[in-house]
């Protein structure tokens, strides 16, 4: 049996934003201090599994957190705006509190994860799905057989776990939310365009010694 493509998408360390409890959508925001500890211990994780390719959205906090891990590999990171964490429009840098006062027929369709509402100024879960899926299709047949790690964004890893368990169709209307702990890991096996195996969700194990947070994974 040929080797299987291992696929690793990695959420951010936390932010600034993530420390205040902010939307952070395609905002600037860099990592905190504990973000930064979280992405250096995450790629000495990583970088026992091999890693052969590194991905990342464009957006700072995402950028930062691969840069550890290509260092110790020697490895270049393949920035892409399709990476990016959903657009959040009007709500960005907004607390939750602010959001729902200033904007709840956003707020609540966005936290009931209404798939098709489009934020005002944003984009729709649906649309946020459509490119990341899209660029995650060309990664998966331009690596085949090798071991990719992909850093991005809470909604973004959420929509893309969803689509590789199948849980996504065109007339879906709302989804569950599986959460991704800050540099928490999702692992996936290919060994076919339709035999994906999952090997980890939210994989934080790494981080308890570093961070003392609760270590959490399903295998």
């Amino acid at each position: 049996m040929p080797p299987a493509t291992h696929l690793y998408l990695i959420r951010h360390g936390q932010s600034a934003g993530n420390a205040e409890g902010r939307f952070g959508g395609h905002g600037p925001t860099p990592l905190s201090d504990l973000g930064v500890k979280q992405a250096e211990r995450t790629a000495k994780a990583l970088a026992k599994e091999g890693i052969n390719v590194i991905y990342s959205s464009d957006l700072i906090r995402a950028v930062q957190t691969a840069e550890p891990l290509a260092k110790l590999l020697d490895v270049p990171i393949n920035t892409s705006e399709a990476f990016r964490e959903r657009n959040v429009g009007v709500l960005q840098g907004l607390t939750f509190d602010e959001s729902r006062q200033n904007y709840p027929q956003d707020y609540y369709a966005l936290i009931n994860r209404n798939i098709n509402h489009v934020i005002t100024d944003g984009e729709s879960y649906r649309q946020l799905l459509r490119r990341i899926t899209g660029e995650l299709r060309i990664i998966l047949r331009t690596h085949q057989r090798e071991k990719v790690a992909i850093f991005s964004h809470t909604g973004a890893i959420c929509y893309l776990t969803l689509f590789l368990l199948g849980a996504i169709h065109r007339g879906t209307k709302t989804t569950p939310w599986i959460i991704t702990s800050n540099c928490g890991i999702n692992h996936f096996e290919f060994r076919g365009p339709r035999n994906v195996r999952v090997l980890a969700l939210n994989d934080t194990r790494h981080l308890v010694q570093t961070t003392g947070e609760d270590a959490f994974a399903a295998r």
